[in-house]
């Protein structure tokens, strides 16, 4: 039996491994889900039936129960949720995730351990499944709206600091002095849980989707430890893809922002300003435009680009843009999507939402690739993008998001904006390409003024 143990959790592993690398792209990442899904079905149902739990019929019962109730909740919450709320429901499920680390702890040292590395690894498992469970109900709360996005405090990464040394220390004399009363335990949970509150909580919203991306590399961090505890070879690899994979992922966009991490964790990035509409002193005032003079531009251009953002998602009018993007081909036009790294609000948002409404993936182009043909679109289209356009990032040196890589929009022939009003976005700042004299400005609901502007090619 434990040959075939062994077996399942090989198959397992295999099937997370190829499913991580199927994720990868848009075309393979639904079988990419399915593959990973099915070898953790294997391995739940091999640690539950092939391993000698030595437990009563009726912990079975309630095993099976829990995975029922679970297995509902999870497939309504998927299903019903909006592609605009994807990042908030993966906060959501990390932090889930961080709790029953911490729970499984719990359970672990009352056991009166003697092992003094197993006690490590135990209050490892708790504090870091505490931090990421209230970080990530944290994360969560900035990302919806419920929840403040920046709490200045003074001298507040100092106190933030010290008080992290305080868990460590703690936790370094329960593991030396072999302390475990019940107080103690649940100091170090609730230490945990605070500083998972006290770390997310200053941090700005535009930063928001490089903290979930680093709490879900905790969170496999903490599976992982958890399989050490039991031996679990299934849990590890699955912890260690996990916390690899979010590590890279979170060096990937802070890179594509052109952030540290260091200023991630300890800035205030993504104040969420409000810009006045119509007229800047600086940079001068705005050009509006209408769903028939756009029509009669794009009907007439060569090349035409379309930049989706999160104003995109939140419209859901990725159909709408769809139905666009093949009349305008129909006419001649050659039509490109040109997609930022962190375009919407974490990666591969965009490719996702597209994805819904059958856009070809080769039309989807990275924006490496993508910059340099700009200079010879006739038309651009953004439509509900902000920071990720802004030419900030090249020309003011002052600015937050200076040096951050951006689509080079401001080099088209002719720029059309989509967006319902001039509030700023995530980054709290005025955008210079609204005032571009080639820019116009296309006020409205994203799936309305599409729809328009469809309706107009069509009379064309």
């Amino acid at each position: 039996m434990s040959i075939l143990l062994s077996i399942i959790y090989l198959i397992a592993t295999i099937t997370f491994i190829v499913g991580l690398k199927k994720l990868g792209h848009p075309e393979t990442a639904k079988n990419g889900n399915l593959i990973a899904a099915a070898g953790m079905v294997l391995a739940i149902v091999g640690t539950i039936f092939i391993n000698d739990l030595e437990v009563p019929t009726f912990i079975y019962i309630l095993i099976g129960i829990a995975i029922l109730v679970g297995s509902i909740i999870g497939w309504l919450i998927a299903i019903k949720v909006e592609m605009t709320k994807m990042p908030e429901l993966v906060s959501l499920f990390n932090g889930f995730g961080g709790a029953s680390a911490a729970l499984i702890g719990l359970v672990e040292i009352s056991k009166d351990v003697d092992d003094t590395m197993k006690v490590a690894t135990i209050i490892s498992g708790i504090i870091i499944g505490g931090i990421t469970f209230s970080g990530s109900l944290i994360a969560w709360g900035k990302l919806n709206g419920s929840l403040k996005s920046v709490i200045k405090i003074p001298q507040y990464n100092i106190i933030n600091n010290l008080f992290f040394i305080g868990v460590l220390a703690l936790s370094i004399f329960m593991i030396i002095t072999g302390a475990n009363s019940q107080l103690l335990i649940y100091a170090v949970l609730v230490a945990g849980l605070v500083y998972g509150i006290l770390f997310v909580l200053p941090i700005g919203g535009a930063d928001m989707p490089v903290v979930i991306s680093l709490l879900n590399s905790l969170t496999g961090i903490a599976a992982a430890i958890t399989g050490i505890l039991y031996g679990n070879m299934a849990m590890i690899v699955g912890g260690i893809l996990v916390g690899s994979a979010g590590i890279i992922l979170t060096i990937a966009m802070c890179e594509a922002m052109n952030r540290t991490l260091s200023s991630v964790i300890f800035g205030t990035f993504g104040g969420g300003a409000v810009a006045v509409a119509g007229v800047n002193k600086t940079l001068g005032s705005i050009k509006n435009t209408n769903a028939s003079d756009a029509a009669i531009m794009m009907n007439y251009a060569t090349n035409v680009i379309i930049v989706p953002g999160y104003g995109l998602a939140v419209a859901q009018a990725q159909h709408v843009i769809h139905e666009l993007e093949e009349l305008l081909t129909e006419k001649g036009v050659n039509v490109k999507y040109a997609v930022h790294p962190v375009a919407g609000r974490m990666p591969g948002h965009m490719n996702v939402l597209l994805a819904e409404s059958n856009v070809d993936y080769g039309l989807l182009i990275e924006m490496d690739t993508i910059n340099p043909q700009f200079k010879n679109a006739d038309v651009v289209l953004v439509v509900g993008a902000n920071d990720v356009v802004n030419p900030a990032a090249h020309n003011d040196p002052s600015s937050p998001i200076y040096g951050m890589p951006i689509l080079d929009v401001e080099n088209a022939k002719h720029i059309i904006v989509n967006k319902r009003s001039m509030n700023a976005g995530y980054a709290g700042i005025e955008n210079e390409l609204f005032y571009n004299s080639k820019t116009s400005m296309l006020f409205g609901d994203a799936k309305a003024a599409l729809t328009d502007l469809v309706a107009e090619l069509k009379n064309m």
